[in-house]
């Protein structure tokens, strides 16, 4: 007969240790749950990429606010409007009397159904629907396209702050592929011209003014053409000359600083940049541009893509080749060889170059 202050039984010893073993099952179960990269971004807020229903009003984002995200403007009237960053893609809906700057774009913006806006753009692609009156200054990668729009006006992108060459690069953007005025209208009218260029003399600022808003005022922003992120081409418009000159630099450490001395020189002294391109060239191109001097430059093709620069007016050709002898002595520059042979350069190397990239 039991007694009522007898022990209780202790549970068996493999017991215990089963329980205590199925514990640290358990636990270490709970920290071996699986994490998932979305698990661990950031929660992103829509409103945080959004200018929506505004009027009257000057608003943006500074640089390192957007960082790549898509981003919303729609149902703005009479703003100033800027973002200071680079983004995936920009859809800009049903906004009248807007001025909008907007920082490198990976890939598309889009606007539809705006009027009357003035702009500043630097995209991968580029397109309008049912829009009226937009003047805008653009550098696109990629043919720029309109549909259903009327009244368009573009100029050539003119724009410096000191994080904009970072963002371009990290929109996958190259500042010398610029088909600013190579326009596309999918509904052309018979008679009718629904798309034209600023005139050469026009000045961003007075299309879109700096910013006013004490927080926007800390990008330290440039309108100054001779300042621009993106060398000003002449593009479409008519050259002043029959001679135009091709200079090729490949690619090196110092290959877009190269360039941007070589534009400084040349239109310092009166010649005009009508295009530039930057692109990877092959073996087989190099003997398509360069004809008999393929051989000299083929090895150098290997390291990257190559930049090219078209420059016009009467001289060109020996200009060119006088400076590239003097400034740039000891770099490897393809530059044509005569004013007879320098028209079918560029049209080689362009030619080839709209194709490779599909235009």
């Amino acid at each position: 007969m039991g007694c009522f202050f007898s022990r209780r039984r202790k549970p068996a010893q493999g017991g215990q240790q089963q329980l205590q073993g199925a514990g640290q099952d358990a636990a270490a179960g709970e920290q071996k749950a699986p994490q998932y990269s979305w698990d661990l971004r950031a929660k992103i807020d829509p409103k945080d990429y959004t200018f929506s229903g505004l009027k009257n009003e000057t608003v943006g984002r500074l640089p390192g606010k957007v960082a790549g995200q898509q981003f919303v403007i729609q149902d703005c009237e009479d703003c100033k409007i800027y973002i200071f960053d680079h983004s995936a893609t920009i859809t800009i809906d049903d906004c009248v009397n807007c001025q909008i700057f907007l920082g490198p774009i990976k890939g598309s913006v889009f606007f539809r159904d705006c009027k009357d806006c003035k702009c500043v753009v630097a995209c991968q692609q580029f397109r309008t629907r049912d829009c009226r009156k937009l003047e805008v200054f653009l550098c696109c990668a990629t043919q720029p396209i309109i549909e259903s729009s009327t009244g368009m006006k573009f100029g050539c992108f003119q724009y410096y702050y000191p994080e904009l060459a970072l963002q371009f690069k990290d929109a996958g953007l190259s500042i010398f592929n610029n088909t600013w005025s190579n326009i596309h209208d999918f509904t052309p009218v018979s008679g009718e011209n629904n798309w034209g260029l600023l005139p050469e003399t026009a000045v961003v600022q007075d299309y879109v003014p700096l910013p006013s808003s004490e927080e926007l005022k800390a990008v330290r922003v440039s309108t100054d053409a001779a300042k621009s992120i993106i060398p000003i081409t002449r593009g479409q418009r008519q050259k002043n000359s029959d001679e135009s000159c091709l200079a090729v630099f490949f690619a090196g450490d110092y290959t877009t600083a190269n360039a941007r001395k070589l534009i400084d020189e040349m239109t310092s002294k009166g010649f005009q940049l009508i295009q530039t391109k930057e692109v990877l060239m092959k073996a087989e191109d190099a003997h398509r541009v360069f004809q008999q001097s393929a051989l000299e430059f083929i090895p150098l093709l290997e390291k990257g893509p190559v930049v090219a620069l078209e420059f016009n007016g009467d001289g060109a050709v020996e200009q060119c080749q006088s400076t590239i002898n003097e400034v740039f002595s000891g770099t490897k520059v393809f530059v044509s060889e005569s004013k007879a042979s320098a028209s079918q350069d560029v049209d080689n190397f362009y030619n080839f170059a709209d194709v490779q990239m599909g235009m």
